[in-house]
């Protein structure tokens, strides 16, 4: 087990207000920050703040708390893997409204970006992450209490075989600026069961 902060995280577009600490990573976001590229609404947005360690391990997972102050359209924090712009990956809630937040994920493949999400509670203002790396292939979870995590989707990356970088992000893509807090940052053994685990589990 490692401690993400003291693996020599480095940023890709520092923040202007940032705190990191032996244990903990604040981010101020400010408005116009996000990361898309092109599906559907046709912009690329590669603006957003995203603090990453480099590696070559082929199995792992990484584990973060989030909490955040969102109360402004799309206000996002969480997971990244942000390789280029055209080659990347985020996990996060996504504010919409005083009812709802979207919980999802997007993986960009070579310039383009999917989305997938479940909406939930916008009285929810933590999540833990779970993001785990079996060779080119990933999967990431999440939960509400750092004990029980669920799946939210398993995903390959065309550009991630070898060395990639991966960490956490924040951003405001409309008028927002909120505070996001993470805490609890461990790399661990890879806990995505492999393929031959599975099917002795389930047979």
């Amino acid at each position: 087990m490692a401690d993400f902060l003291k693996c020599n995280p480095e940023w890709i577009r520092k923040p202007v207000q940032t705190m990191v600490s032996e244990d903990k990573v604040v981010i101020i976001t400010e408005k116009g920050t996000d990361l898309w590229a092109r599906t559907y609404y046709g912009f690329q947005n590669d603006s957003a703040p995203v603090l990453q360690v480099k590696t070559t391990e082929q199995f792992f997972s990484f584990i973060v708390k989030t909490e955040f102050e969102s109360g402004h359209r799309f206000d996002q924090c969480g997971v990244a893997m942000y390789l280029d712009s055209d080659n990347w990956f985020k996990a996060s809630i996504e504010y919409e409204d005083k009812k709802v937040q979207r919980l999802g994920s997007v993986v960009t493949n070579h310039g383009y970006s999917d989305w997938a999400t479940t909406d939930i509670s916008s009285e929810i203002k933590a999540m833990w992450y779970r993001f785990s790396r079996r060779e080119s292939d990933y999967c990431i979870e999440c939960s509400q209490d750092g004990i029980s995590f669920k799946q939210m989707r398993i995903f390959h990356m065309c550009q991630a075989s070898g060395e990639i970088t991966f960490g956490i992000y924040a951003g405001s893509p409309t008028e927002g600026s909120y505070k996001a807090t993470f805490t609890n940052m461990e790399i661990t053994e890879c806990q995505w069961e492999s393929d031959a685990e599975w099917r002795v589990e389930k047979h």
